[in-house]
């Protein structure tokens, strides 16, 4: 295996902007009165504002104005799909590109951290009111930032380790450091909001608690019911990263890694298994790259690193010998004649979660997929509230803070309606 690539599992794999290019970059900015590119963003993170400051040499308060408006600035500056939120919407894309909007919040909250800023404060008289977070993904992280920042007493409830859900347990740090989730962590941490790790939250935990906040997302893995897919080397994309992860440089993918999907997920995969030492990593989709819900800048990542990608083939069978996977067997999506065989040593199928049984926390209306119906305002029902990857299925983290957030006002109605402040 390859040490070089193994050394990169961790290295962040795209550099920020300096002081000298960040100003530079905002020096672009029109200054549009109406502001398009903050219209763009789900969670409201303002990018007018910052750019504005950061052009004008006000670091802290660009800053402020992210952290103001989203507790995961750092995660989102990394992973956020700014090339069809912010960046689509900028007006310098009728003149030559758009800003890089995204590499701008990376800078703001990079220099909060170099010189230990202080850009929240959480109100010194506490409210009555206590509010349980069950989960510490993106989406509880931003409800209880909103709800620490109002004055009420917060406590999250989390059963790994760490706080950040799938930006600590799903995403490559190659792409996402850990540091910068921790950092993020943090600014909720300072607001005064508690946390229990290492703990499954059950009913009889959260019924001392005003209200209570579902951020618990998906963690059930999906692998189809494919000849062979009880093998030993056939992953689930979340349990794949989760491990990787949590072993880092002591897991060993294999020599030869074949990854299902299109998505983000899928790159995910294909990148930790090329950064952890496999020599021949392929992605296989069945439909088009241009159907493929992953960036092109992403395939051309992938591409850079020597890692290949077959379309228009879906796997139908994993063979092996001795409970161990050799062979993966693919069959044409569009052309029913194709057929592939390709040898490897991990299965990795990237195409979606489910979620766990809630029955355990609280008696909730469920879809026919596991996920919690709420109404309005991310209402569940009684005392319970929910948003995140657990209520839409799965989509980006700036739309799980955005969930978080207006969760966030709805409990706080919620409980100021009750009489409880």
């Amino acid at each position: 295996m390859s040490k070089i690539m193994k050394g990169k599992y961790t290295t962040e794999a795209v550099a920020g902007f300096t002081h000298r290019t960040a100003l530079e970059e905002a020096a672009r900015c029109l200054l549009c009165h109406d502001a398009p590119c903050s219209k763009g963003c789900p969670a409201g993170t303002d990018p007018a504002k910052f750019i504005r400051s950061i052009r004008f040499r006000n670091v802290k308060g660009a800053a402020e104005t992210i952290r103001e408006n989203n507790i995961m600035g750092g995660t989102c500056a990394r992973v956020c799909p700014y090339d069809r939120l912010c960046e689509e919407a900028c007006s310098r894309c009728g003149i030559d590109k758009p800003i890089e909007i995204g590499k701008l919040q990376r800078y703001a909250i990079e220099q909060e951290k170099v010189f230990g800023m202080k850009t929240l404060e959480a109100p010194a008289e506490k409210k009555a009111g206590k509010v349980a977070c069950v989960g510490a993904g993106p989406a509880s992280l931003a409800c209880a930032a909103e709800l620490a920042k109002a004055g009420y007493q917060v406590t999250v409830f989390e059963r790994e380790a760490k706080a950040g859900g799938a930006c600590s347990y799903g995403i490559v740090p190659a792409r996402l450091p850990q540091a910068v989730v921790d950092w993020d962590v943090k600014q909720v941490k300072d607001l005064g909001v508690k946390f229990k790790f290492n703990t499954e939250a059950k009913n009889s935990d959260l019924e001392p608690f005003d209200a209570v906040f579902l951020g618990v997302g998906l963690w059930e893995g999906n692998i189809p019911k494919i000849e062979g897919a009880e093998l030993k080397g056939v992953y689930s994309a979340i349990d794949f990263l989760s491990e990787a992860r949590k072993l880092k440089a002591k897991f060993d993918p294999g020599r030869r890694v074949v990854v299902v999907g299109g998505g983000d997920t899928a790159v995910d995969c294909a990148v930790t298994a090329k950064l952890l030492g496999a020599e021949d990593v392929r992605i296989l989709y069945r439909r088009t790259i241009a159907e493929a819900p992953a960036s092109i800048d992403e395939f051309h990542y992938l591409l850079s690193m020597g890692i290949g990608i077959t379309t228009g083939l879906a796997p139908v069978a994993a063979k092996g010998t001795k409970k161990k996977l050799t062979t993966v067997e693919a069959k044409g999506f569009y052309d029913k004649k194709a057929w592939m065989t390709l040898s490897c040593d991990s299965l990795v199928f990237a195409t979606g979660q489910s979620a766990e049984d809630q029955s355990k926390i609280a008696p909730l209306d469920l879809s026919d997929k596991g996920a919690i119906k709420v109404k309005k305002g991310g209402k569940a029902g009684g005392k319970y509230f929910s948003a995140g990857d657990i209520v839409n299925g799965g989509k980006t983290v700036v739309e799980a803070v955005a969930g978080g957030k207006e969760a966030a006002a709805s409990i706080i109605a919620y409980l100021e309606k009750k009489g409880v402040k």
